[in-house]
């Protein structure tokens, strides 16, 4: 059962950055962590996945704090929370016996973190005054989420 609360929590981090979880998971395979081999995640292990979806977090918290960047509610947005949720649960998931179980309770994850995260760093931002002091607040609370959790399995 905790591995399935594992895949939820990786979910609501992919809800808050789309790809810090991806990127936590990945590390976490690369690195022995979470034993993805045989599997049809095994990919996110590879060599140079971890590399790769890391750079594509750094984008995402680079460009999270940009003006024009949409609302995390459009659907491509929410949608790729969603498919990122579903894939690192799915990873988290193979651990406890099924990948299935996984995808589901991570996505269901994306779910809460994206309109969670949203709802929070809107209030804070009201506080603050100012967005950016709450994005890096959600920066900081997805990225030490995500650490957390993979170390889980360590």
């Amino acid at each position: 059962m905790l591995v399935y609360l594992l895949a939820l929590s990786i979910g609501i981090v992919a809800g808050l950055r789309a790809m810090t979880a991806p990127a936590a998971v990945s590390w976490a395979a690369y690195l022995g962590w979470l034993p993805l081999g045989g599997t049809p995640l095994a990919f996110l292990g590879f060599q140079w996945t971890p590399w790769i979806v890391g750079l594509m977090a750094i984008g995402e918290l680079v460009t999270d704090q940009l003006p024009t960047t949409p609302s995390r509610k459009v659907p491509i947005q929410f949608g790729t929370r969603i498919l990122s949720g579903a894939l690192t649960g799915a990873a988290i998931g193979t651990v406890g016996g099924s990948l299935a179980v996984g995808a589901i309770v991570g996505a269901i994850g994306a779910v809460i973190g994206t309109l969670g995260g949203s709802a929070a760093r809107g209030a804070l931002a009201a506080k603050f005054g100012n967005d950016r002091p709450a994005a890096i607040i959600e920066d900081v609370v997805a990225i030490g989420a995500a650490l957390l959790i993979v170390r889980a399995f360590v």
